[in-house]
């Protein structure tokens, strides 16, 4: 689908329309749609005889609808430490996002106050149903009280929501503003079904991978398909941030808008894994593999997408090592990489640990452990099935190797008590407390500090 135009549809406006966008759709990214609904905005200061003195009130009042945790929130998503990491990810998400779109509704504002966007054909009256978005009093006095009215108030109320949607469409992605959303003639309206089930999900339970994906994808296609872990479109594709970012620092559930490249089919399918049910894969014990093959070069990777059927489409990583190739199901790889522990991050301020610690985040230690066996990495990429271990803590040493490597890596562990983390490993692991297979611990290179 093309972008629709925005400067060439103001002589087209007034009376009740409020925007031109094609009954088939059309798509923009978040800066061309925040001034394609800019209409309303000029209308709210034409009916209530706005003036830069009234800017402040708008300004507090949008911010405040996009912040978290304020009276007037849109999206009432509190998170702390013991939150589920996905939660954390969209909050820090929709704090960066709202924050943005605050900043360039503020520009607008100050632009339409200054310098009028024309409206030939009349002045905007549209009927805009409330959604209970909460204004500010120095706002509710404004678009309320004597200088406002219903006109004033349903314009702005649908300027208000229109941007909330937005906000909200945005949240699966790590680059949004990049993203091309399908605008209909009523705007973002078309994504409100699928929003409410996503937030609802993310504010009552554990956020799925797949909710994220099905979301993202209501928002660029405006159709759902089956559970997976990323989709693709006419325009590209939207697959986890993992794929693009070190495994060890990138976000588990937020994906990456990727343009589709020149030659491809343009079909809509959604990416799901092999094996839905790992439990049931083969596995290969850690204590079963062979001795270290000799290396003659580095691993190298690449992702290959498979063929399209009913809708859907598996991928692979496909790691070389020296002449021999082994295939690692893209999908089993996202789930090891979302389902893995990893220590958190040390503090901003304190002494730095002394090597062989345990990193920040990992559990106190526990009765005295021997130190981990180790295996190698090459053979376990080469294992059939999923490498697991009932005979104590293991060490797989992946520093050095390229991070499509690594997410290949988790993807050839069973995905039930395994950690990535930084070398050098500590001299005895601390214990999980959990029950099932022993660890298996990924070793990768630490990150570059800033």
């Amino acid at each position: 689908m093309s972008s629709a135009p925005v400067q060439d549809t103001a002589a087209a406006l007034g009376g009740s329309r409020w925007n031109t966008f094609p009954a088939a759709g059309s798509t923009l990214t978040a800066h061309a749609f925040l001034a394609a609904i800019e209409p309303l905005l000029q209308g709210v200061i034409d009916d209530n005889d706005l003036t830069a003195a009234d800017r402040a009130v708008l300004d507090a009042q949008i911010r405040a609808t996009l912040a978290l945790g304020t009276r007037e929130s849109s999206l009432p998503l509190v998170t702390g430490p013991d939150s589920d990491e996905g939660a954390r990810e969209l909050a820090e998400r929709a704090g960066t996002i709202g924050r943005r779109l605050a900043a360039w509704a503020s520009a607008s504002l100050e632009r339409l106050l200054g310098e009028r966007l024309p409206l030939p054909a009349g002045p905007l009256v549209v009927r805009s149903h409330c959604y209970g978005h909460l204004l500010t009093p120095p706002a509710v006095d404004l678009l309320m009280g004597r200088r406002g009215g219903p006109v004033t108030m349903q314009l702005y109320n649908e300027w208000l929501h229109q941007v909330v949607l937005l906000r909200d469409a945005l949240l699966p992605f790590t680059n949004w503003q990049d993203v091309p959303l399908l605008i209909t003639p009523t705007g973002l309206r078309h994504t409100e079904a699928a929003r409410d089930a996503f937030l609802t999900e993310l504010l009552v339970r554990r956020v799925r991978h797949s909710a994220v994906v099905d979301f993202a994808r209501q928002v660029v296609t405006g159709t759902s398909g089956p559970a997976g872990y990323g989709f693709e479109s006419a325009g590209g594709s939207a697959l986890p941030a993992v794929l693009d970012q070190p495994p060890l620092t990138a976000p588990r559930h937020l994906l990456t808008w990727r343009p589709a490249e020149a030659g491809t089919d343009g079909a809509t399918a959604t990416y799901v894994p092999e094996a839905d049910d790992y439990y049931a894969a083969p596995r290969t014990l850690v204590e079963d593999l062979p001795p270290t093959p000799v290396a003659r070069g580095p691993l190298t990777a690449r992702t290959r997408p498979g063929p399209l059927t009913e809708g859907t489409r598996t991928a692979s990583i496909e790691v070389t090592d020296d002449d021999t190739t082994t295939r690692v199901d893209l999908g089993q790889a996202l789930r090891g990489h979302r389902y893995a522990r990893r220590p958190a991050p040390a503090a901003p301020s304190g002494p730095a640990p002394t090597p062989g610690d345990p990193a920040p985040g990992d559990p106190a230690p526990g009765a005295a452990a021997a130190p981990p066996r180790t295996a190698s990495v090459r053979a376990a990429l080469r294992a059939p099935g999923l490498v697991w271990t009932r005979a104590g803590d293991t060490a797989l040493d992946a520093t050095g190797e390229d991070d499509l490597v690594v997410l290949a890596l988790l993807g050839r562990l069973y995905p039930e008590n395994v950690t990535l983390r930084p070398a050098p490993l500590p001299v005895a692991l601390p214990a999980t407390g959990h029950t099932g297979p022993s660890r298996l611990t990924a070793l990768v290179t630490p990150p570059r500090a800033d």
